[in-house]
């Protein structure tokens, strides 16, 4: 280090900060929000820390207390920042992985907004889930986690509703 940290302020005439400065393995050191995958051939990949702060934001936009459109405008916002900058990310399974959580996260704000069941069976109802299955899932006694993967609820709410919202997605695909 301390070699390197020479020649970067005799040579160079850069500054070092020593705070951020360190050596070591590209899968383990963090640049600009981006680490490695290990392997032959490694991979850019959003870094962990990255990852957190993103759903710590997001968590932050979709709190209580707005509606579902308002919610998605300002996800919208922050989204579409952070698919300009993560699209860089050769770990594409990770963004994935991030939308559908996103998705989820708004399901169970719908579910928690309908409160009761007798709501949640005409919601679903009016989304055309059959009587059985709206019935079953208005009653279940499952959290609001848990239900925002349910099945019915997926399917009344498939990636095609928050679209039509105007929720971006991370993974753009090109045709």
């Amino acid at each position: 280090m301390e070699c390197v940290k020479r020649f970067l302020t005799k040579k160079l005439k850069l500054k070092v900060n020593e705070k951020k400065s360190a050596i070591g393995k590209p899968q383990k050191r963090k640049f600009l929000g981006f680490s490695f995958t290990s392997g032959k051939e490694p991979k850019r990949r959003i870094a962990p820390a990255s990852l957190k702060r993103f759903k710590t934001k997001i968590r932050e936009l979709t709190g209580k207390g707005q509606g579902m459109h308002q919610t998605v405008k300002n996800l919208a916002k922050y989204l579409i920042g952070r698919r300009g900058y993560f699209g860089f990310s050769q770990t594409l399974s990770v963004l994935q992985d991030l939308e559908s959580w996103i998705r989820r996260r708004l399901r169970s704000i719908i579910w928690r907004q309908w409160k009761r069941g007798t709501i949640r069976y005409a919601e679903l109802r009016r989304r055309e889930i059959p009587h059985f299955q709206a019935a079953v899932a208005a009653g279940a006694p499952k959290g609001l986690w848990r239900m925002a993967r349910h099945a019915t609820i997926q399917r009344a709410f498939p990636k095609a509703y928050f679209d039509s919202l105007g929720l971006p997605r991370l993974v753009v695909r090109n045709a």
